[in-house]
């Protein structure tokens, strides 16, 4: 009888299962298996044919999607003769920072032949982040979207869109982008600029030889689109408009804002932004360019071109229009290149929603405050070897780019191993300067003297400590807008300024109720920004510009917390398949 009715029981639950009436069980966190194999892809774009590295051919990468709470192990399989890494762009890697993906900051590249498994959960996070190699400047065709939806019966905090769209921009060279790093860190000078901005890989008909190449979005009248907008250009942050339509921006950095509409956005490399595109009521009898072209701060040469989308709305039977290529095509109007006014109130304009499901949790008080000065510097040209030939940067010198005057040397080995197994010595120095040994008017006339310092230096900091770090740009070699990227955390945004930071009166302006999270922000050219987070992730963190050549320059440095006393405080021990340097 017992057994009878046990199996009654365990058909019954078995039965609610299947149809979904014990929704708690339905809510069950899954883990998701990809494999990324890096491999080469012969790839046409402006007429040029090239062999591209790519994961599985696709260019860009293929869409990881994922539930918040969802386990991902994602095997990565090197197939060619670089070495590669992988950076899950966003993701808080909570004591798996082995899984951050930095060559020689989590963890050795993967060698030609090899694989390793990145294995992370993502744990409150919903959203629109991306993933890309993290070596070099690789990630110039290896990157793609990491889409995390909210939990199961969880809601948006906005309306259902009718449909969803990645919208991620890239930046092609005709040239091979290794060639054209390593000939820049040669001879010292800036590198070669880009030959054309994409959109899902295509640059569109603005372009020479593309029109057959561009990204079509295909919408119906009188729905909601919400557009994943990623920003995976090498060295230039975009602005970015759909002619004759309103975006609604819902979201940044994988964390919902306060609903604001707008004609144009601007997003910087690294930087996410989810928009609500809301169609006409009925067909308008045209068709729209979607334009991106950059916002420009710096002295350096820049790629001053535009790709273009094109947006064009379906024939119903109740309505049929003109063949597509005889409909008007409507373009919009983008800010000057470098309409700094924009950029400021744009940026002014995010804020966290701040709802008790979704609070910001702004730390009120502060453990550590740190000053930070980022720009460009020099390198004296003898420092190479170049045959007693001038360096292509200025006055003869080599471009350098630093934090607090420190041009960030990369380590032979991964700093996390090297912290973890206590093998510090001759790697790293613990010693990580709290602001400029030598203070100067950090914004005002240029200095005779640019040269920067070099070394590995890493910032301390125990567990739980929080931070408020000021980000100054200077202009030693010309004020420039800097998308600073930290991993491992979201941070926020409390204040940001022009000039030179005043500790005495720019904090009692900080906001300190709804200010934007994010982990990437563009430090203002010729000002500053204030974030506050707190060091609860213990592990090894890169803190970078994601103008890759500012990093390839040494704009870069690392952050070292310390373990917390509880296990779930402490960095888990490396996986058995990390690679080796």
């Amino acid at each position: 009888m017992g057994v009878a009715l046990f199996s009654l029981v365990r058909l019954f639950v078995l039965c609610c299962i299947t149809l979904g009436l014990i929704p708690q069980l339905a809510l069950a966190s899954i883990t998701r298996h990809y494999t990324f194999d890096v491999q080469l892809q012969n790839v046409t774009r402006l007429c040029h044919r090239k062999s591209i590295l790519t994961i599985n051919g696709q260019f860009p990468g293929p869409r990881i999607v994922a539930r918040e709470g969802d386990r991902l192990l994602i095997k990565v399989v090197n197939h060619v003769q670089s070495n590669i890494s992988i950076h899950w762009h966003g993701i808080r890697q909570l004591q798996t920072g082995w899984a951050d993906g930095p060559a020689y900051i989590t963890q050795c590249p993967i060698q030609t032949g090899n694989s390793y498994v990145y294995n992370f959960t993502i744990v409150g996070q919903r959203g629109t982040l991306w993933w890309h190699a993290h070596i070099s400047w690789l990630r110039s065709t290896i990157y793609g979207p990491l889409v995390i939806l909210p939990k199961r019966g969880v809601p948006y905090p906005f309306t259902k869109p009718y449909k969803e769209v990645p919208i991620i921009f890239g930046e092609w060279w005709n040239a091979d982008t290794e060639a054209v790093i390593k000939q820049a860190l040669q001879t010292g000078g800036g590198p070669n600029v880009s030959d054309a901005y994409t959109i899902n890989g295509l640059p569109g008909p603005l372009y020479n030889c593309s029109a057959k190449d561009t990204f079509k979005l295909k919408v119906q009248a009188g729905k909601t689109y919400m557009l994943r907008i990623i920003n995976a250009a090498l060295n230039d942050e975009l602005f970015f408009s759909i002619a004759n339509h309103t975006l609604k921006v819902v979201e940044a950095d994988a964390v919902y804002v306060k609903p604001f509409d707008t004609n144009t956005i601007l997003i910087a490399p690294g930087q996410t932004i989810n928009v609500l595109l809301k169609t006409r009521p009925s067909h308008p009898n045209a068709t729209f360019f979607m334009t991106a072209r950059p916002y420009v701060t710096g002295l350096g040469t820049f790629d001053n071109s535009t790709v273009a989308g094109i947006l064009e709305y379906e024939s119903t039977a109740l309505h049929s229009t003109l063949p597509m290529k005889k409909l008007p095509l409507h373009k919009p109007i983008l800010p000057v290149l470098n309409d700094t006014s924009f950029a400021t109130k744009f940026s002014n304009k995010l804020r966290s929603l701040n709802t008790p499901q979704f609070p910001a949790n702004v730390p009120q008080k502060v453990d550590k405050r740190l000053f930070f000065t980022i720009g460009l510097g020099t390198n004296p040209c003898s420092q190479q070897k170049h045959n007693n030939q001038t360096c292509q940067g200025p006055n003869g010198t080599m471009f350098a780019a630093s934090i607090n005057n420190i041009s960030f040397t990369m380590p032979n080995t991964a700093l996390l191993q090297s912290h973890f197994f206590g093998q510090s010595n001759g790697v790293y120095s613990p010693y990580f300067p709290i602001s400029p040994l030598i203070p100067f008017n950090y914004t005002g006339a240029q200095l005779n003297n640019t040269h920067v310092s070099n070394g590995t230096k890493l910032m301390v900091l125990t567990f739980n400590t929080s931070v408020e770090l000021v980000l100054q740009d200077t202009s030693i070699l010309g004020a420039e807008s800097h998308p600073l990227h930290l991993h491992g955390f979201n941070f926020f945004v409390v204040g940001q300024g022009f000039g030179n930071f005043n500790q005495n009166k720019d904090p009692k302006k900080f906001n300190l109720i709804d200010p934007v999270e994010r982990n990437t922000v563009g430090v203002p050219s010729g000002g500053w920004v204030a974030i506050r987070f707190l060091a609860d992730n213990p592990g090894v963190w890169f803190m970078h510009c994601h103008l890759e050549i500012h990093t390839s320059w040494g704009l870069r440095m690392a952050w070292l917390v310390l373990d917390g006393k509880l296990p779930n405080q402490k960095l888990l021990p490396p996986p058995l398949d990390l690679p080796k340097c």
